[in-house]
């Protein structure tokens, strides 16, 4: 191995590494601001939890944050070494840029193997994670439903609110349920009790509500409605179960699953099998954005012969908005179409092949 290898190759290393994480703190704290506020504040989660919520999204941040972080390093490696001439002496000593290169695609190559395993394995099972959090939080202590009215994002279209509280039981407790179904023709429905309490169903894995002197009124189809009276009910708030928490998402679930299970769906329609094949393949060619983005990153560095220090960061920062922008708009309709998702790859080579053969000569 040359000098210049070690030279160029820790460079690009090392700042790589500080991009990493520069922007993994802005993306992490972003996400944890908008989703664990909810959690402490409004249903009075542990500190602790935290910790859960950050180790389930960092792995689904560097996915993003590591070509992101590469190509920075890279423009900002060779636009100090343009603005410095050093390009000049090692041209002088008989190493070309093509040769000057080959550390940083080599280190492009292992970053997106690093990327690849993030992808296919490791930010599936994160993001299956940080959905859990929530539910886990909520069966761990039921209660935190009704601390400030359940939320339209925990259960959908209902709203709940109290007098005052003593220990586990609520007192004066209104349930409303609102139906936003424009075919239905129904509308929503109203529950009231002297008091509710939570109560875990372990067997069903439910969360239920036990209503004693409870009055319901509401709608049991279309033009007729229903009122009961009941010294005992139970409504149930919560369905953690499997069958109910484990939808077909396919940014939730691994290669294997997503292979699994359309091969146990085999009736499915095509633009909702494309959906999750499309994501295969987006896994696999988001991957390659390090070694697409060294062949961009070094003849761009060159050419802009940049002066400071910020200005590497913020083209990286465009040119990689861009690069997942497009892989996430390019979606074929059908399965043997997501070839197209190679295309900001391609693109991103050819550039670079061009680039380079007018660096050489700069």
């Amino acid at each position: 191995m040359r000098i210049s290898d070690r030279y160029i190759g820790l460079s690009v290393l090392s700042g790589t590494l500080f991009a990493i994480m520069l922007l993994c703190a802005l993306l992490v704290l972003g996400n944890l601001f908008k989703e664990i506020r909810p959690l402490l504040v409004d249903m009075g989660a542990p500190v602790w939890i935290l910790w859960d919520f950050i180790l389930g999204v960092l792995p689904v941040s560097l996915i993003y944050t590591i070509p992101w972080a590469f190509l920075s390093a890279v423009l900002l490696v060779f636009g100090r070494l343009s603005s410095d001439n050093e390009l000049n002496a090692f041209r002088a000593a008989g190493i070309g840029l093509t040769r000057l290169s080959v550390p940083v695609l080599l280190l492009g190559i292992l970053l997106s193997c690093l990327c690849m395993w993030l992808n296919i394995k490791v930010a599936p099972e994160a993001k299956r994670k940080v959905e859990d959090i929530v539910t886990n939080t909520i069966i761990q202590d039921p209660r935190s439903l009704l601390r400030a009215g359940v939320d339209q994002t925990r259960i959908r279209n209902v709203k709940v609110d109290s007098e005052y509280s003593r220990g586990d039981v609520f007192h004066n407790f209104h349930i409303f349920v609102m139906d936003d179904s424009e075919d239905s023709g129904i509308g929503g429905a109203y529950i009231h009790a002297d008091t509710a309490e939570t109560v875990v169903d372990e067997e069903n894995k439910q969360i239920r509500l036990k209503l004693t002197g409870a009055y319901s009124d509401g709608p049991a189809g279309p033009n007729k409605d229903f009122t009961l009276l009941s010294e005992e009910l139970e409504w149930m708030v919560v369905d953690y179960s499997d069958d109910v928490q484990r939808k077909p998402r396919p940014s939730a679930m691994t290669n294997a699953e997503i292979d699994r299970f359309l091969d146990e769906n085999q009736h499915l329609p095509e633009k909702f099998r494309a959906r999750f094949v499309a994501e295969q393949w987006r896994r696999y060619t988001s991957s390659f954005a390090c070694l697409a983005f060294a062949m961009i990153g070094v003849p761009m560095g060159i050419k802009a012969r940049r002066r400071d220090t910020s200005s590497g960061l913020v083209i990286s920062l465009g040119i990689g908005a861009l690069y997942f922008l497009a892989g996430s708009v390019l979606e074929s309709p059908s399965e043997d179409g997501q070839w197209i998702l190679w295309i900001p790859n391609l693109a991103c080579i050819a550039l670079g092949i061009l680039l380079f053969r007018r660096a050489r000569f700069r």
